[in-house]
């Protein structure tokens, strides 16, 4: 078996962006709701994205700029006030959350032409779409400037809203299978996250026991 490799110094942004979105994967989609500081709502769809700890609780975020290097609309929101709701979307979701991803004017409430009921955000501004299994408000930890046209946002969790028939109370454990969450592939692909297996990480000495 043989191996390519590629040394990314020697690639082009686009031949980077395409090797990694189709090795990184499924990639969980954060579907983003901000308001700007005229209190103009905004939804936006990005997949890289991710949770980085727990204590405290940070998600992470890389937003590409517009073509001509102006922060889109759900990274200026996030600069100027300090908060956004990342929700997790299922597939139930997926015609709404495309939607959100079209590059549409500011002025423009991706949520309302997605015919999406929205709640006022608890401990932010910004709105919380009903229809997503889970949601999570966070403020604005840090941003770092990878580019002059990327940023990589850090937010701290502040709330989490989690669809009542997911979760069992007594356990905190969250029913997967029923989540039916979606994760971005390479290309125009998707996944659904139904597809499980189950793998119990040994103990050191429960691994050597086994192999003697």
């Amino acid at each position: 078996m043989s191996d390519v490799s590629f040394n990314f110094d020697d690639l082009t942004p686009k031949e980077r962006y395409k090797l990694l979105i189709g090795t990184v994967i499924p990639r969980p989609i954060a579907l983003v709701t901000t308001r700007s500081l005229s209190g103009q709502a905004n939804a936006g769809a990005f997949s890289f994205f991710n949770v980085l700890t727990h204590d405290p609780a940070v998600v992470a975020m890389g937003i590409e700029y517009k073509p001509d290097g102006t922060p889109k609309d759900t990274a200026r929101n996030i600069l100027d006030t300090g908060e956004f709701t990342v929700h997790i979307a299922d597939y139930a979701l997926v015609d709404q959350m495309e939607i959100c991803s079209i590059k549409f004017a500011p002025e423009i409430d991706e949520l309302d032409v997605a015919g999406l009921d929205t709640a006022p955000g608890d401990t932010v501004h910004s709105p919380r779409i009903l229809a997503a299994p889970a949601a999570l408000e966070c403020t604005l930890l840090q941003s770092i400037p990878v580019s002059p046209a990327r940023v990589i946002v850090l937010g701290q969790v502040k709330k989490l809203f989690l669809r009542e028939s997911l979760l069992d109370p007594e356990t905190m454990y969250i029913d997967q299978q029923a989540f039916d969450a979606i994760g971005r592939l390479g290309g125009f692909l998707y996944a659904r996250q139904r597809d499980q297996f189950e793998r119990v990480t040994p103990t050191p000495n429960a691994f050597f026991a086994a192999i003697d």
